[in-house]
């Protein structure tokens, strides 16, 4: 067996490659084909934990676990065998095969695709045997001339899979016959033919305004238009960047508004996306006071930064705003970094992230360890009291990614100032019950949780992709969808 390698390619970033590599997955899926998704490098701090070499857990960027559950296959390390986490805007921590190589990440930006590019070819062709279709995704353009020398994302990958590819671009934004055309001219002549069609993504207005464009670009470089897919504010898929459109929230009255500190290195964001299929619910990005005004709750999602996101939490005046809130008896969840931010300190002798005081609304310390906790998780809220008592007893499921490892400060301990532990080594409560840490990411994507906290579910996965391959189906070309598998 040897697969069919269809790539989805963008003329930038945002284009929609994400979510249209997951609808192609399904697509074939529900054809009877044995499907697997694939991105030999993503930059994202959203990851997800999936099985790895010998039973080991590792990382994998958020994307590709949806595509693989769209694919109907089980997620593992071979789909995104390169994992950029930025740690800061002119560094990133490495990921290969699901594990973080420090070698590998002490090196230059142009050494490190040379170390990777073995395992990344490897992985390709093992998932290449193992199925009938191979949807690849790119990254960013493939037309970005000052990278294509050092690429393991785009062309090289296209030329290693023998690729049938489609360019996908975001009509929204203006400029997308430039931005095909632009692309199509930067690409090497022989990369051009690999080019089946392009898509006008996120389109709004009357389809009938688009002509003549469409044949002029196809005379210019023989490639035709094969999709336009209209502008989807409710597909249900978290964005692959994260941001959240206000326009993109569930309809109807509000009743809960809860705020989620954007800061500069939030990580696994996407968790979140349940909260925005939530009716009455409102989800609002916070990064100074004045943007969540109103809020229920405030969140403290994860970071790849703890100590830099923390100085910057203090910079934009949000510490003395949360810290308000919680004296209020206003509800505060930290996830992550968020609980560890909540606690009074944290302390790094590895140089894995920093030292700093915390906010001290939960009588807890953080030690940065040099080996990262990654594995998935099952547990049991036991007890709890005041606004988070309705998840007392509540089985949750989720995963774990951390440096830090968290415990009561002793000092506070001694003096009787103690944190309920609300799960064993994984959650802890304040004494009023109204500030929640908890080390396990995923917890609104489990709909026991949507059910206590909330009394409303979400749609559920299934129904997400399905509806995604449905779009894409009724929106391209009759038969390009087959065409572009065809022997």
């Amino acid at each position: 067996m040897t697969a069919v390698c269809v790539m989805v390619l963008g003329t930038s970033s945002g284009a929609g490659k994400s979510w249209i590599a997951t609808a192609l997955c399904r697509h074939y899926a529900r054809q009877g084909l044995k499907v697997a998704p694939f991105k030999s490098q993503n930059m994202s701090n959203n990851a997800r934990v999936v099985a790895g070499p010998g039973g080991a857990w590792g990382e994998i960027g958020s994307a590709q676990y949806f595509q693989a559950l769209a694919a109907r296959a089980e997620p593992d390390v071979r789909m995104n065998p390169v994992l950029l986490k930025p740690e800061a805007d002119t560094h990133s921590q490495f990921v290969l095969l699901g594990q973080v190589d420090e070698a590998i990440t002490r090196l230059p930006w142009p050494q490190r695709g040379a170390k990777a590019w073995p395992a990344v070819a490897e992985s390709l062709r093992a998932l290449r045997a193992e199925n009938d279709v191979v949807v690849i995704e790119g990254a960013g353009s493939p037309a970005e001339i000052n990278l294509m020398r050092h690429d393991i994302v785009n062309l090289r990958i296209a030329r290693e899979a023998e690729a049938r590819c489609w360019l996908v671009t975001d009509i929204d934004r203006g400029g997308a016959f430039a931005h095909l055309y632009g692309t199509w001219a930067l690409l090497p002549r022989a990369d051009r033919a690999r080019l089946r069609g392009f898509v006008l993504n996120k389109f709004r207005g009357d389809e009938a305004l688009l002509d003549p464009a469409p044949r002029r670009l196809q005379t210019l470089t023989g490639v035709p238009t094969v999709g336009v897919i209209p502008m989807q504010w409710h597909h249900g898929l978290p964005e692959e960047d994260g941001v959240f459109d206000d326009r993109s929230r569930a309809a109807g009255e509000v009743h809960t508004r809860i705020a989620v500190i954007a800061w500069p290195r939030i990580s696994n964001l996407d968790e979140f996306q349940p909260l925005k299929n939530l009716p009455g619910v409102r989800l609002q990005w916070v990064r100074s006071p004045a943007d969540g005004a109103g809020a229920d709750v405030i969140v403290l999602p994860g970071s790849k930064a703890t100590a830099a996101d923390l100085a910057w939490l203090r910079g934009q005046g949000l510490d003395r705003w949360v810290a308000e809130h919680a004296a209020r008896g206003g509800r505060v969840l930290g996830v992550c970094g968020g609980l560890q931010v909540l606690g009074e300190a944290l302390i790094d002798t590895e140089g894995i992230d920093g030292n700093a005081p915390g906010l001290g609304l939960l009588p807890l310390v953080t030690t940065f360890e040099r080996d990262k906790t990654v594995r998935r998780t099952e547990a049991r809220f036991g007890a709890l009291h005041g606004p988070w008592s309705a998840l007392s007893g509540v089985p949750v499921r989720g995963y774990e990614i951390h440096h830090g490892q968290t415990a009561p400060h002793p000092a506070l301990q001694a003096a009787g100032q103690t944190a309920h532990e609300a799960m064993p080594g994984l959650a802890w409560q304040n004494r009023e019950g109204n500030v929640l840490g908890l080390y396990l990411h995923g917890l609104f994507e489990d709909d026991r949780v949507l059910q206590a906290l909330f009394g409303a579910r979400v749609p559920t996965l299934e129904t997400v992709f399905e509806g995604l391959a449905d779009t894409l189906q009724a929106h391209v070309a009759p038969g390009a969808l087959d065409a572009l598998i065809a022997s």
